[in-house]
């Protein structure tokens, strides 16, 4: 039987796994958190299928997203990643990259937890839409709006207000699943 999803997982079967089993789901882990915010940041431009595919040459790269080892990177270290074919080679997200492990250690200094501090723009629980279609999904809301400011402010990279949305659709602090899809109830 075939089962109703988001228009957006396509057919393409990392799509569709990521989308089943990943999407949307709340996420509580920091690391978790770390990379989210980073391979959100490095698909600014581009799609989400082609982070999706170099997602493993990323964990690779950086550590397995390690913020503690990330936030030591140096200039060294930064020209050895712009020579990695595995990931996109754009030195400014790279250096993003950088600079937001070491944003995110101060937030959780002050925090306690990455966790604690971003989940406080929802007030700690998901918000459930009811979209019908995936045209009405926007691109931006003003959480997102005052969560980027706000990322910004602490020093964050590549946290604009669109970027901040995906971020929170992906690590479930909004479900964005269409109703008619059977993740929908499910999360």
């Amino acid at each position: 039987m075939q089962r109703s999803r988001c228009k957006w997982a396509g057919t393409d079967l990392l799509y569709i796994k990521y989308h089943d089993n990943e999407w949307g789901i709340p996420l509580h882990d920091d690391r978790k958190l770390f990379e989210l915010l980073i391979l959100e940041g490095m698909q600014a431009g581009l799609s989400w299928i082609t982070i999706l595919k170099k997602r493993k040459n990323y964990q690779k790269a950086f550590n397995c997203f390690d913020y503690n080892k990330i936030a030591k990177y140096d200039s060294g270290k930064i020209s050895e990643l712009l020579l990695n074919k595995g990931i996109i080679r754009n030195k400014l997200k790279i250096e993003a990259a950088v600079q937001n492990a070491r944003a995110f250690l101060s937030v959780q200094k002050e925090f306690g937890s990455f966790d604690t501090y971003i989940w406080r723009f929802i007030d700690g629980k998901p918000i459930k839409n009811a979209w019908k279609t995936h045209e009405e999904i926007p691109s931006k809301t003003d959480e997102s709006i005052d969560m980027s400011i706000d990322l910004k402010k602490r020093g964050f990279k590549f946290t604009g207000p669109t970027t901040c949305y995906a971020f929170m659709q992906a690590a479930g602090m909004v479900n964005d699943h269409v109703v008619d899809c059977f993740r929908y109830h499910e999360i």
